[in-house]
C-alpha cells in the first residue's frame, strides 16, 4: 500500500506539473479545451440554432450567455487522478493503457454533459448554475474517475490467475 501511496503521489505531482507548464499549455491544454467547446456547440446547435462556439467560449447568440470552460473544468485534472491511479497499481501496461484510454473517454463524456448543462442552468437560474458548477458536477466527475478505477481493479481481479490449493 506504501509502494501504491508513493507512485500515486509522484505521477500526480508530475502531471499536474507538466500540465501546468506554459508550453503543454499552449500546445496541448487550451486547443484541447477549445475543441470540448466546439464539440458541447456542436452536440447543442441541432436543438437550438443560435449556439455558437470560439475558443474556449460557447455563447448564446440571442441572450447574449455564455460559458467559458477553464481550467479545471476540461476533465484534465480528472483525467490525471485516474491515470496516476491506474500507473500506480501493478498491472500489465495494455490493461493500464486500456483503463485510462475508457477512464479519459468516460471523464469526457460526462464533461460534456457537465458543459451542456451548465450552459443552460446559467441561462436559467444563475444560482442554480453557481451551486451546479461548483459542488454538483465536481462530485459527480471524481465519483466518475473512482468508479472507472474501482472497475478497473474488479477487471484486474478477475484476470489474476487463482492461487494453486
Amino acid at each position: 500500500m506504501t509502494k501504491f501511496i508513493v507512485i500515486f503521489l509522484a505521477v500526480l505531482v508530475s502531471l499536474f506539473t507538466v500540465e501546468m507548464l506554459q508550453p503543454v499549455q499552449a500546445a496541448v491544454i487550451q486547443p484541447f479545451t477549445a475543441s470540448l467547446a466546439a464539440l458541447s456547440a456542436a452536440l447543442i446547435t441541432p436543438f437550438d440554432s443560435d449556439v455558437l462556439a470560439y475558443g474556449r467560449v460557447i455563447a448564446h447568440s440571442v441572450n447574449n450567455f455564455a460559458v467559458s470552460i477553464e481550467s479545471g473544468c476540461n476533465g484534465v485534472e480528472a483525467a490525471i487522478v485516474l491515470i496516476a491511479g491506474v500507473l500506480a497499481y501493478p498491472a500489465p501496461w495494455h490493461y493500464r493503457l486500456g483503463a485510462i484510454l475508457a477512464g479519459f473517454l468516460t471523464i469526457q463524456v460526462l464533461n460534456i454533459a457537465r458543459i451542456i448543462s451548465l450552459f443552460y442552468l446559467g441561462q436559467w437560474n444563475y444560482e442554480i448554475f453557481n451551486w451546479t458548477h461548483l459542488y454538483l458536477w465536481p462530485v459527480f466527475i471524481m465519483l466518475d474517475v473512482l468508479i472507472v478505477f474501482v472497475l478497473y481493479l474488479r477487471f484486474l481481479e478477475r484476470r489474476r490467475p487463482a492461487a494453486n490449493a
